[in-house]
C-alpha cells in the first residue's frame, strides 16, 4: 500500500466484496504497466424495417411468441426467400456513414451451424462480400480523438429466442425473431480499453440513430454486442488468444466485462498459465465472466453461397440515391454550431446528441437570432421537462416557433428570464395552443419600466440593506445582485432587470 494511505481498523473492516475489488483494481493497475488490452467489437444492429429479411413476416417487438411467422420463417420444404429492398437500402447508409467502401457485386452465405432457435439449421448471412468493406468511427475520450478502423459491415438474418425460464422441464422456443434483419459492424483489434469500447458504442448508437435505421435499444435487443479481448505484452507486436464474450446487453455492462476480462487473463500470464480460446458470458451481477463454449473458427463454419438466393449488383446511380438522403451527422452539425453560431463545444455536443433534438433547436433559429439564448433553453428548461417525464423531443408539446417568441420576449424586454422559464413555460406547457404573448398579457407577466413603479421597491431594497450599500461603496460590487433580486422578488419579477440594474446604481452614487 502506499505511503500515507490509512492502514487502521477501518480498511480491513471491509466486507469481503470491498476486499476483492481494492485487490483486482491494485492487481490491473500493476498488470496494465505490463500488458497491453487489445479489443475488437461486433455490434449487430436490428433494422428499423417493417418486415423480415427475406420475407413478409412483422418485426414489431413485444408480440405473443410464435404469431409472427410463416412457412418462410420456419424453413418449410419448397419456400424460397426474397431479399428485403429497405433492409439493403439502410446497410448502403450506414456504410456511407461510416466512410466504407460499398460492395457492388454481392451475394448471401449459408453459415452452418446448430442452435435450437435457428430454424433453418443455418444462418443466412455474407462472407465473402460484407455490402460494406473498411471504413472508420471516431471516438472521444479522456485521451483525445481515436479513429477506430471497420474490417466489414454486413447483413445477415437475426435467430429465434430460447425462453429457459416459461417451463420447469422445457426450453421453449420463439421464433419471432427469427429472420429479422441485422446489420453486423465489425471492427478491426483497434480498441484498448474498456473506456474506447464505451465511447465506439456510445457513436455507434448515436449514428444509428441519426439514420434512423435503428433504434439502439439494447434492452429490447436491437443493438447487441460481442467483444473479443486479448492482452500482451506492452511493445509486442503478435496478438494474444482471444477470447469472445457474447450478448452483452448494455454499454456499461460492454466496458465492464472487457476490463474484468482483461484482469482474468493478465493473472493467468502472471501465474505462467495458457489462454484458452474460448467463447464467454458476463454476470452483471457478479461482475465476472464464465465459459460458454470453446470457440469455433469460421472453417466450422463451413460457409458457402446461398443457392435459394441470386447474387445482386449495386448501381452508381442507386448508392448515390441513398447517400443523398443522409442527413448532417453529429460531428458535421457540432463544427457548425461552433463556427456559425458561437457554442462551446460542450454545448454543440450535447445539442447534437440526437437528431431530433437538434432539428429542433435548428427550427428555432429560424424564427430568433439569439443562438446562445436558444442553446440554454434546449439544455436547461427543455431537457429538463424531458427527462422529468421520460419523453423525447418529438413529445415535447410546446412548437419551436413559440418558443423562439419567448426567447424574443426576452430580448426585447418584455419579460425577465426568471418569470418566462418558471411562470410562462409552465403555463406555455399546459395550453401549448395559445401564443406566449397572449399567456404573458393574460398572466400579467410582462416586465413593467415605469419608474413609479420600480423607484419605491428600490427605495425600500436599500434602506433594508443600509449596511450592505455601505460595503458595496466600499468595494464589494458583488452584492448589486442582492440588491437587484431583492427587487424583483417584490415585483413578483415583473420589474425589467436592465432598468432595476441601471435605477439601483444610479440611486447608490447619489447617496
Amino acid at each position: 500500500m502506499a505511503p500515507g494511505v490509512n492502514r487502521g481498523p477501518h480498511f480491513y473492516k471491509s466486507n469481503s466484496k470491498c476486499k476483492w475489488v481494492i485487490f483486482a483494481a491494485l492487481l490491473f493497475m500493476s498488470s496494465a504497466d505490463l500488458y497491453e488490452v487489445v479489443v475488437g467489437l461486433e455490434v449487430h444492429a436490428q433494422l428499423l424495417t417493417q418486415t423480415k429479411l427475406f420475407c413478409g413476416d412483422s418485426i414489431s417487438f413485444g408480440a405473443e411468441p410464435n404469431t409472427h411467422i410463416s412457412p418462410i420463417t420456419l424453413a418449410h420444404p419448397g419456400t424460397l426467400p426474397k431479399l428485403n429492398k429497405k433492409a439493403l437500402e439502410m446497410a448502403v447508409k450506414m456504410g456511407i456513414a461510416c466512410h466504407c467502401e460499398i460492395e457492388k457485386h454481392n451475394y448471401f452465405a449459408r453459415k452452418n451451424y446448430f442452435y435450437p432457435d435457428l430454424p433453418k439449421g443455418y444462418q443466412v448471412s455474407q462472407h465473402t462480400t460484407p455490402i460494406c468493406k473498411s471504413g472508420y468511427i471516431k471516438i472521444k475520450t479522456t485521451s483525445g480523438e481515436k479513429t477506430i478502423r471497420l474490417n466489414r459491415i454486413h447483413l445477415e438474418e437475426d435467430a429465434g429466442k430460447s425462453l429457459h425460464d416459461a417451463d420447469d422441464l422445457n426450453t421453449c422456443i420463439d421464433y419471432n425473431r427469427a429472420g429479422t434483419p441485422l446489420i453486423e459492424i465489425v471492427t478491426e483489434p483497434d480498441l484498448r480499453s474498456g473506456e474506447e469500447a464505451f465511447a465506439f458504442l456510445t457513436q455507434v448508437r448515436r449514428l444509428v440513430r441519426y439514420l434512423d435505421i435503428c433504434d439502439g435499444n439494447m434492452e429490447e435487443g436491437s443493438l447487441r454486442c460481442d467483444a473479443n479481448i486479448s492482452v500482451r505484452k506492452k511493445g509486442e507486436a503478435q496478438f494474444g488468444t482471444k477470447v469472445e464474450i457474447k450478448n452483452l446487453n448494455s454499454i456499461r455492462n460492454v466496458k465492464r466485462a472487457i476490463e474484468a476480462e482483461a484482469i482474468r487473463l493478465m493473472n493467468i500470464l502472471d501465474q505462467g498459465g495458457e489462454i484458452m480460446q474460448q467463447t464467454r458470458g458476463f454476470d452483471a451481477v457478479s461482475g465476472n465472466t464464465f465459459t460458454i463454449r470453446e470457440k469455433e473458427d469460421a472453417d466450422d463454419y463451413r460457409y458457402f453461397p446461398e443457392p435459394d438466393l441470386t447474387p445482386f449488383n449495386l448501381q452508381n446511380e442507386f448508392v448515390e440515391k441513398i447517400g443523398n438522403t443522409i442527413p448532417a451527422l453529429p460531428e458535421e452539425r457540432i463544427k457548425e454550431y461552433i463556427s456559425a453560431f458561437s457554442l462551446s463545444e460542450y454545448d454543440a455536443a450535447v445539442i447534437t446528441d440526437e437528431r431530433d433534438f437538434a432539428d429542433y433547436f435548428e427550427e428555432i433559429l429560424q424564427h430568433t437570432k439569439n443562438c446562445k439564448a436558444a442553446a440554454n433553453w434546449m439544455m436547461g428548461p427543455v431537457k429538463s421537462w424531458l427527462n422529468e417525464k421520460n419523453c423525447t423531443i418529438k413529445q415535447f408539446p410546446v412548437a419551436p416557433k413559440q418558443l423562439a417568441s419567448v426567447i424574443n420576449m426576452i430580448d426585447e424586454g418584455k419579460l425577465s428570464f426568471s418569470v418566462a422559464s418558471t411562470r410562462l413555460f409552465e403555463k406555455l406547457l399546459q395550453t401549448p395552443g395559445k401564443t406566449p404573448e397572449d399567456i404573458a398579457i393574460a398572466e400579467n407577466l410582462i416586465s413593467v419600466s415605469d419608474l413609479s413603479f420600480i423607484g419605491p421597491l428600490i427605495d425600500k431594497t436599500l434602506d433594508k440593506f443600509a449596511s450592505k450599500v455601505i460595503e458595496y461603496k466600499k468595494g464589494k460590487k458583488g452584492l448589486l445582485s442582492l440588491f437587484v433580486g431583492e427587487v424583483m422578488k417584490h415585483s413578483r419579477g415583473k420589474a425589467d432587470p436592465e432598468t432595476v440594474n441601471k435605477m439601483i446604481l444610479e440611486k447608490i452614487n447619489k447617496q
